[in-house]
């Protein structure tokens, strides 16, 4: 039992008190490290096995994983015919190595199971959960280390990169990894305790990380370690703490450990690699709105305050305190982790909210402090921001729900509880504020922010089918009796339908459709509604047999349209 005292100065006793989680947890680093890793599996498994491929950038990069596991070559990367130069190889290694376990272990249809592709993310959410503990000890007392670390697994962002089989889940994981390193390399404090094993040991944390998020993403770990250490270089007017990373064996570590792939890449394309990665993803990222995502400066901002929720809510309370202590070594070299990168995210033209992700331990950290420490603001005017926790489960309940009944067409008897638990809790987390305290107002939405996950991601998502058309096209071809089936796609022509049907599945017009019907037996076109006219008179223009098959009502999430695909089946077809 706690006994926390509220305005009155009376006793409020709270029996199971979510706080007494926080108190066995910072009793040890193992019991910290088995609470963390408890709620992040709590958290981030929901939706996780059966949510269906998620176009498209989830479905190309499995895709392309697959080929790679295919063909057997796992230097190059494509996407069907198409080379995907765009992003280095790392992520595919990763999920190639785990396809081919599952299969090696007899694991049944392995190539086309979408999670398991999806476990390099989770593994990368649940590093960078008990890495942003890892990180934090070095500022902050253990308790305050657990509340960050729980206010990353309880993100909204992460909440959704965990489950998207790509590249930032494993991004964030190396950025803490390398930033933690840097973190013991900075303060006088921690660099004092280091022996020269000591040193030897953070250096190849930090080269290690840096390499694999090479691998993994590009320069952007470049970018944000490098921006960190120049800002903390110049503040400080000295970088001899540098030093203490090893930068000429880093430098050659990094090397042999980068330099192989790129090398063997840029050999088999020539410069191809080197145009689509540099000119066409890099510098038009920088100078334009790639792929319609272009947004002014403040985008991020303005998305923090739900990306990051539920810990983003005391991120105002906490700016003052900050604020105040921003010349003091840990807290500067927070925000040197933090606000360089963020200003070059603003200012880049093309924006995507999970791009600002690595950045967004350090802020845990930072609000974690002032909470430990007790001096978040007391302003009425930023108390009543904490309305935000009650707010986002409502809104979340709603719309699930709402999403539920119009496309799902189902009550979803078991995602109202949970809803109304996490709005609830959220609930209390803002109206008990004053009276329990900050720690414990938190720890209330971080059950909130989890209950909703769990309802959204593990109940309401998988209920609507109508998001996925390409598993029910799958089933299509799976259940025609052909030990082969062959399929051609008009009008949608999204990467989870190659995924799912087969590296082989032609993307078509009508004319190709056609064709490929009339080329033998146990061959399938799906033919978008608003292309059905046309493959018609192209088939009865070739004198073309088929035999018309199930019809599919369906949302193309890429789009936001709803669609209905015919299926065509050849008429040589047993």
């Amino acid at each position: 039992m706690v006994v926390v005292a509220d305005k009155g100065g009376h006793e409020r006793a709270s029996a199971r008190s979510l706080k007494t989680i926080v108190d066995f947890a910072v009793g040890s680093h193992a019991r910290a490290v088995a609470v963390l890793l408890v709620v992040a599996l709590v958290a981030f498994l929901p939706g996780f096995f059966n949510i269906p491929p998620i176009d498209r950038d989830e479905a190309r990069f499995a895709q392309a994983t697959k080929q790679m596991v295919e063909s057997g070559d796992y230097i190059d990367i494509r996407f069907q015919d198409e080379v995907r130069y765009k992003k280095p190889v790392g992520i595919y290694w990763l999920q190639a190595a785990v396809v081919k376990t599952a299969s090696a272990l007899g694991f049944p249809g392995a190539l086309t199971t979408i999670w398991l592709y999806r476990i390099p993310s989770l593994v990368g959410a649940i590093g960078a959960v008990l890495l942003t503990y890892w990180t934090a000890v070095a500022f902050v007392s253990r308790r305050a280390a657990v509340l960050a670390g729980l206010m990353i697994a309880s993100c909204v962002l992460l909440s959704i990169e965990r489950l998207l089989a790509k590249t930032d889940a494993m991004l964030l994981m190396t950025v803490v990894a390398a930033m933690g390193a840097i973190a013991r390399a900075y303060l006088p404090q921690q660099r004092e305790r280091l022996d020269a094993a000591g040193e030897w040991a953070i250096a190849a944390i930090f080269w290690t990380a840096v390499a694999a998020g090479v691998l993994l993403k590009g320069p952007l770990i470049v970018m944000i370690v490098v921006l960190a250490a120049l800002a903390l270089s110049i503040l400080d007017r000295s970088a001899r703490w540098l030093l203490t990373l090893k930068p000429l064996a880093g430098v050659i570590w990094l090397a042999v450990l980068v330099l192989p792939w790129f090398v063997a890449i840029i050999g088999r394309s020539g410069d191809a690699f080197l145009a689509q990665s540099v000119s066409e993803d890099l510098l038009s990222k920088v100078f334009t709105g790639q792929e319609s995502h272009g947004a002014p400066p403040g985008y991020y901002f303005i998305l923090f305050w739900v990306t990051f929720w539920p810990g983003a809510t005391l991120a105002a309370l906490a700016t003052p305190a900050v604020w105040r202590a921003r010349r003091e070594p840990a807290v500067k070299f927070l925000l040197a982790w933090l606000v360089p990168s963020w200003l070059v995210f603003e200012l880049v033209m093309t924006k995507l909210p999970h791009y600002v992700l690595p950045l967004y331990p350090a802020i845990a950290v930072l609000i974690a402090g002032v909470v430990d420490a007790r001096t978040l603001s007391r302003k009425p005017i930023l108390e009543w921001g904490t309305v935000g926790w009650f707010f986002v489960p409502m809104a979340a309940g709603i719309a699930g729900i709402v999403a539920l009944a119009v496309i799902g067409r189902q009550f979803g008897l078991l995602v109202w509880p949970l809803m109304g638990a996490a709005a609830v809790l959220g609930f209390l987390a803002w109206r008990l504020y004053q009276a329990d305290g900050a720690e414990h107002a938190l720890l209330r939405a971080v059950a909130a922010a989890i209950l909703t996950a769990i309802a959204i991601f593990g109940l309401i998502i998988p209920s609507l089918g109508q998001l996925f058309p390409s598993p029910a096209l799958a089933r299509i071809l799976r259940e025609s009796g052909c030990a082969h089936p062959e399929a051609a796609t008009v009008g949608y022509q999204e990467p989870s339908l190659v995924f799912l049907a087969g590296t082989a599945t032609r993307l078509a017009d009508t004319a190709g459709a056609a064709e490929f019907l009339r080329g033998g037996e146990c061959r399938f076109a799906f033919v978008e509604a608003r292309e059905e006219r046309s493959f018609a008179q192209r088939a009865e223009a070739m004198g073309l047999r088929y035999r018309a098959g199930p019809r599919i009502d369906a949302i193309n999430v890429s789009t936001g349209r709803p669609i209905t695909i015919a299926v065509f089946r050849s008429a040589g077809a047993s």
